[in-house]
């Protein structure tokens, strides 16, 4: 036998888009300080933004360096209040349940979804860089044995059908189609199950998607989904929600602050107020059953 013979083999991810792949290239490069020096703090690393009311009183900090610090982890805290929402959603849940975290980024939602249930919980991701990083921090926190990442597809996981009691994407849907991402979260899903997203999506009363909304999609490479074809694609496929909840307003004070903090903006900070103030973009939650 040779050496690479007695190599194990890598289990493939399942055949993607090019599309796909191109995201999966941009998260395998992605170093973004907001979203590294965010999750230093408790290490709960989410890609994803932030709801409520911002104590803008760190933006008076004098000493530089502390106001950096005061900034970066009051925008942490509202990040952590998203999640808190996106999970408390999720149940009632007990610890012999299984979770899934499609497009899970560097693992931050499966954790706090297994905080606050006990629950085993499996994170899916394209990029094999964040499975890693997400793996190596649930080995850190010694809860590997119930909270784990894969480097698979979400559209085609390969988990066995009706394994999991809840489901969810944390604005990760515009990476994908929703006709086959909640086919698939219908197939994971146990009757009665319970599936939640927090997403962006555009406006239809507004007409096509506005030119934020493009500018928003170039900058991270994704396809913001109108809102109404969310509730199409989850008719089709047994997903009947149970709640919508026009979070806008909730996620203003998070793009306001970002704004005002020199050391993390993005260049895209302007670009979503102004879509959420023209009323061209909207920051949805929704948590529907499967029947």
């Amino acid at each position: 036998m040779t050496i690479a013979d007695a190599r194990p083999t890598a289990v493939p991810v399942p055949t993607q888009s090019t599309y796909q792949n191109r995201v999966a290239d941009y998260w395998n490069a992605e170093e973004n300080p907001v979203n590294l020096e965010l999750g230093k703090i408790d290490d709960l690393y989410h890609h994803h933004y932030g709801i409520g009311e911002a104590d803008r009183s760190v933006l008076k900090v004098a000493d530089p360096a502390e106001r950096q610090e005061r900034i970066t982890a009051e925008l942490h805290r509202l990040e952590q209040a998203q999640a808190d929402l996106l999970a408390a959603h999720l149940g009632p849940l007990t610890p012999t349940d299984r979770v899934f975290d499609a497009g899970c980024g560097r693992g931050g939602g499966s954790v706090v979804a297994h905080l606050h249930y006990d629950c085993y919980a499996d994170g899916v991701t394209l990029s094999e860089k964040q499975a890693d990083f997400a793996g190596e921090q649930a080995r850190k926190r010694h809860i590997d044995d119930k909270v784990r990442y894969h480097h698979r597809n979400m559209l085609d996981t390969g988990f066995p059908t009706g394994a999991f009691a809840a489901s969810w994407n944390n604005e990760s849907t515009m990476y994908v189609e929703l006709e086959l991402l909640f086919a698939e979260h219908a197939r994971l899903l146990r009757r009665g199950g319970r599936y939640v997203t927090i997403t962006g999506c555009y406006n239809d009363t507004y007409g096509q998607a506005s030119r934020e909304v493009s500018l928003i999609n170039a900058h991270y490479i994704c396809d913001i989904h109108p809102r109404s074809e969310y509730f199409r694609a989850m008719a089709h496929h047994r997903l009947v929600p149970v709640h919508v909840e026009d979070l806008t307003a909730a996620a203003m004070p998070y793009w306001e602050l970002r704004q005002e903090a020199d050391h993390l903006v993005t260049g895209i900070e302007e670009t979503f107020l102004n879509a959420y103030r023209n009323g061209s973009f909207q920051y949805l939650l929704i948590v529907a059953d499967r029947v």
